[in-house]
């Protein structure tokens, strides 16, 4: 099957892919809807842009969906990019949507976590995150390999975040996207930012750790409303930094209220993207026609020789924000030597505790492990299984919160669990969604499960433990059964094969 336009662009080193974002309105014959398919039509009559992207409910609430509108889009003449984001289905749901989006030409995709649900029908609705997007990621090669029913041919795009506040957020993003590529990424797409510096990074992160993955750097113009929720923190994962803020308040007392400011910026930001080495550039805002497109991309090129002399213009990021580099002071965008830990928690008593007893009772070499195995074989299929099933449960949600899963992961997070601990229940590395270290889903009020695991285990020397192996989905027959009784039976996911 021959590759799409965009797959052959975007593999091609000669070559800079330009992609466009489109966000689905709710309904099924929306005004929105029929703007988006005007500005399609232009896009594929114009033929610079090479890739429409669809999202998957973006922001948590439901939309029309990407399976649809991918149909009118490339019938329209353009290739298509369908968000496929784990937030509201199970993997049974997944591989059936993906049995028809293969069937119908809908084989690009970028899989994400996802925005966690908002309210909706009569309430909020029940998250599902069964599987994290390295699992499904994971999944979608197994299909392609064709394990389990006829080979698909889906082209795999992973999201990367390098615009984080913190140490720990940064390393485990990064973590993830190891484990993203092992599991079979194709290609990546940044996070919107606006710091030359933390584009770079991005580059010489994958460049110096061997990932072979093509970028496509995030382009986003925002509209001023658009972008003071993400000055005030109010769009998971973006931070539009105060010195930034300051400067579009004053262009938006322009006639235009700042529009030609904020697109001439964006076409000083591609030039600088395809200057560094980014495979493409993934343009997106809302309200954006093809005339903005036009001067976007007609004055990027006028820039682009000049592109070092406008690096300058983007150091938007917070003064104690972290960079993974240290900085190029004579070319003012990184060096390969990574920036050394910081402030180090010392180990608490829990962790020293659970480490121990692990290390006594599920260790191999451990003194207790046999006595342990032994014990749990006796009382496996007899009346004390009920009394000792409970002295687990009881135990170990006075210690952990444990939500009772059976297939316990415990020792892989610093004895944090991530079954009560992230709200999204995340199995191989965090969300893009936290913000200086609080969780996307109760900021301010909750600390994200990983940054949480990160610094605890950073106090012992293990922080790069963390993220480091794949972990197999949870296994739901396991619910609400002993997690003690299925390690040593071999039941749980330190001995399962997916």
């Amino acid at each position: 099957m021959p590759n799409s336009r965009f797959q052959t662009s975007i593999t091609n080193s000669n070559e800079f892919t330009l992609t466009f974002e489109l966000v689905p309105g709710r309904g099924s014959r929306s005004s929105q809807h029929s703007r988006i398919m005007q500005l399609v039509q232009e896009m594929a009559g114009d033929g610079r842009v090479c890739a429409v992207s669809v999202t998957d409910n973006a922001g948590g609430h439901a939309m029309l969906a990407p399976g649809v509108v991918g149909q009118e889009i490339m019938a329209a003449g353009l290739d298509v990019i369908s968000h496929f984001s784990c937030k509201d289905k199970n993997r049974n749901k997944m591989e059936s949507l993906l049995f028809g989006w293969d069937r119908v030409g809908l084989r690009n995709l970028l899989v994400i976590s996802g925005d966690y649900p908002q309210r909706g029908y009569c309430g909020h609705p029940k998250p599902v995150f069964d599987l994290d997007s390295v699992q499904t990621v994971d999944m979608i090669c197994r299909l392609n390999a064709g394990e389990s029913s006829l080979p698909t041919s889906f082209f795999i795009g992973v999201a990367i975040s390098p615009f984080k506040l913190l140490e720990a957020e940064q390393h485990l993003q990064y973590k993830k996207l190891h484990r993203k590529v092992a599991a079979g990424a194709q290609y990546g797409i940044t996070q919107l930012g606006f710091d030359a510096r933390k584009y770079h990074e991005a580059l010489l992160y994958c460049k110096t750790n061997d990932l072979p993955l093509p970028l496509l750097g995030n382009l986003f113009i925002p509209t001023m409303a658009v972008a003071k929720l993400m000055h005030d923190g109010k769009i998971p994962g973006c931070i539009l930094p105060e010195s930034l803020w300051q400067i579009m308040k004053q262009e938006a007392q322009q006639s235009d209220k700042g529009k030609k400011a904020r697109l001439t910026r964006a076409a000083k930001q591609l030039s600088i993207l395809k200057g560094m080495g980014y495979s493409g550039a993934h343009i997106g805002g809302p309200a954006l026609t093809m005339v903005d497109i036009d001067y976007l991309l007609s004055t990027a090129n006028t820039l682009q020789n000049d592109w070092q002399q406008l690096l300058a213009d983007f150091n938007h990021w917070p003064d104690n924000g972290f960079y993974y580099f240290q900085q190029d002071t004579i070319k003012g965008l990184n060096t390969t030597e990574v920036t050394t830990n910081q402030a180090v928690e010392p180990p608490s008593l829990l962790y020293r505790f659970s480490a121990a007893c692990h290390n006594l009772a599920f260790e191999p070499q451990g003194a207790l492990f046999k006595p342990a195995q032994k014990t749990c074989a006796l009382v496996e299929d007899n009346w004390l299984h009920g009394p000792f099933f409970a002295l687990e449960h009881l135990s170990k949600f006075i210690l952990y919160a444990c939500r009772n899963c059976g297939d316990c992961t415990l020792a892989h997070y610093g004895y944090y669990c991530p079954q009560s601990g992230c709200a999204k229940y995340l199995l191989n590395g965090p969300c893009g969604g936290s913000q200086n270290g609080w969780c996307e889903v109760y900021p301010g009020k909750k600390k994200c499960h990983y940054v949480k695991a990160y610094k605890r285990l950073q106090g012992v020397g293990k922080q790069d433990e963390i993220c480091q192996e794949f972990i197999s989905p949870r296994d739901w027959s396991l619910n609400n059964t002993s997690s003690w009784l299925n390690f040593y039976g071999g039941r749980d996911n330190t001995k399962r094969k997916c």
